[in-house]
């Protein structure tokens, strides 16, 4: 979705040859998954940091073309809303502390950013959705003056036909309907990504969706929006009702959502996932390439597949297959579940976990999938990001040959050992998994997250002061933690 886009009014013979254009790609791609040697290659690590700009009163600022301008970084990007800018890390290669190497960068990339702020009393804070986020705050106005965004808006609200319904219930219950994309904004995450070789893809990216509402229970940091108490990570509610352009009318609900987890477990490879976004989801943007795919992946060259991956990047899957032309063509898992913040070191714990499960799981991931039919593991992502640590799951336990219900704390718990195992395999170093896996350990044995601390502080808060004023005091704590960069059950409860 980086590339120019420039214009939203497309002919019904553009979408026919963009629809041709798919079949070309799918076909090459398949061409490609097929030959022996593609993509095999050296782990790597990689990873996207979504950053909200506010000023001290914890109000979001207008600011991030501005700080582009100024920083003049390729590996800054910008977000939807004005408010927003993405960091993209470089990509770290087979070693024995990668997380540690991605911290490095991440905590740079804050810290330069956050001195070019200060020029403009601006603060930088990562975090799932701002808590002092009001309505006046978003809308077409808020929206970053690129085209791709305001066409990427027309195209939604287009296929939509009318307003967007927000209906989240929590502790407290939101229900709005919203003239357009922009509250799809407000939330700013982690994507995490992990390169993964063709023949070990199924096995992969079963294994990350069977484990994400994990490792999501534990990183949820998103309970506030417009000042309500949602979800423990209301992002996942919020992101899919706001680009939602299906209407509520009963046939239109029969056809799959744009934001979703998944449809099923991948059977053979990659080509599955592809493949049915093509066939389920309408394009949104038919823009063409003149690229011959077949002829480059028979001059054993990887193609770009243009409009294969403009395709993928108007769907937005909680696990998202990624096909990379770099390094003569390589597949990565793109996991986007994990919310920004509450500190450097969460989001790392978090990668960690999640590419420890990954690696401890896949080789008995046969074994267990049919235990868990697929809605199962769908109902446990959405129940994770709802109730955070509290919630409790369904996980399979193939020696017994039962599905349990169990809490979330306890799961994690019990598999932590093969996390370890996990990276120990694809050897990271021993003090990266302890210093990771110790954080993990703590923040369980404390039952807290960025969620639940946010909880509680406003809870406090609110019977001292107002509700403005306890959210605003609540970002204010919330980001002089942050920058300490404490694991966030470290950071005080204390008024």
């Amino acid at each position: 979705m980086g590339q120019l886009i420039d214009r939203s009014d497309f002919s019904k013979k553009e979408y026919r040859r963009f629809n041709e254009r798919l079949a070309d790609n799918l076909s090459a791609f398949r061409h490609l998954l097929d030959q022996k040697d593609f993509g095999v290659g050296s782990v790597s690590y990689g990873a996207e940091l979504e950053l909200y700009i506010v000023d001290k009163y914890g109000q979001p600022l207008p600011l991030n073309q501005v700080l582009q301008q100024e920083q003049q970084d390729h590996r800054l990007t910008l977000e939807l809303n004005q408010f927003n800018l993405e960091y993209n890390l470089d990509p770290v290669f087979s070693c024995a502390d990668p997380f540690s190497r991605l911290g490095a960068q991440m905590k740079q990339a804050i810290a330069t950013l956050s001195q070019a702020a200060n020029n403009h009393n601006a603060r930088i804070i990562p975090i799932g959705i701002l808590p002092t986020l009001e309505q006046c705050h978003v809308g077409m106005d808020a929206i970053t003056d690129a085209p791709r965004y305001h066409v990427l808006a027309q195209a939604l609200r287009e296929k939509r036909g009318g307003d967007f319904h927000i209906n989240i219930k929590g502790q407290d219950e939101l229900d709005i309907n919203w003239k357009d994309v922009t509250l799809e904004g407000a939330n700013t995450s982690f994507q995490y990504h992990y390169r993964v070789n063709p023949n070990d893809f199924a096995s992969a990216f079963n294994t990350a969706q069977l484990v994400t509402p994990l490792v999501l229970a534990l990183g949820a940091n998103s309970p506030l929006f417009f000042g309500q108490r949602l979800w423990h990570e209301t992002r996942i509610a919020l992101f899919k009702q706001s680009v939602d352009c299906r209407m509520e009318d009963p046939l239109s609900q029969r056809l799959p959502a744009r934001v979703y987890f998944g449809h099923g477990w991948v059977r053979k490879d990659v080509y599955e996932l592809f493949a049915e976004n093509v066939y389920l989801f309408e394009p949104l943007l038919p823009i063409c390439s003149s690229e011959n795919n077949h002829q480059k992946v028979m001059r054993g060259e990887a193609p770009s597949l243009d409009e294969l991956r403009l395709h993928q990047g108007s769907i937005w899957s909680w696990n998202r297959p990624i096909y990379d032309a770099a390094d003569n063509g390589h597949l990565r898992i793109e996991m986007r579940a994990l919310p920004a913040g509450p500190s450097v070191d969460n989001m790392l714990v978090n990668a960690a976990l999640m590419t420890g499960l990954i690696e401890g799981l896949k080789p008995h991931i046969d074994k267990i999938l049919p235990g868990l039919p697929f809605r199962y593991a769908e109902h446990n992502f959405y129940r994770a990001a709802k109730h955070g640590l509290d919630a409790k799951l369904f996980w399979p336990e193939p020696s017994e040959g039962t599905l349990k219900e169990l809490p979330v704390v306890d799961i994690l718990r019990s598999i932590l050992v093969l996390a370890e195992e996990g990276l120990s395999r694809i050897n990271i170093a021993d003090n990266e998994i302890k210093y990771y896996l110790n954080i993990v350990k703590n923040g369980l044995d404390a039952r807290m997250n960025g969620a639940r601390w946010q909880l509680n502080m406003f809870e406090k808060l609110s019977k001292q002061c107002d509700k403005k004023d306890a959210l605003k005091e609540l970002v204010d704590r919330y980001y002089f933690n942050s920058v300490s960069n404490k694991p966030v059950h470290e950071w005080s409860e204390s008024i």
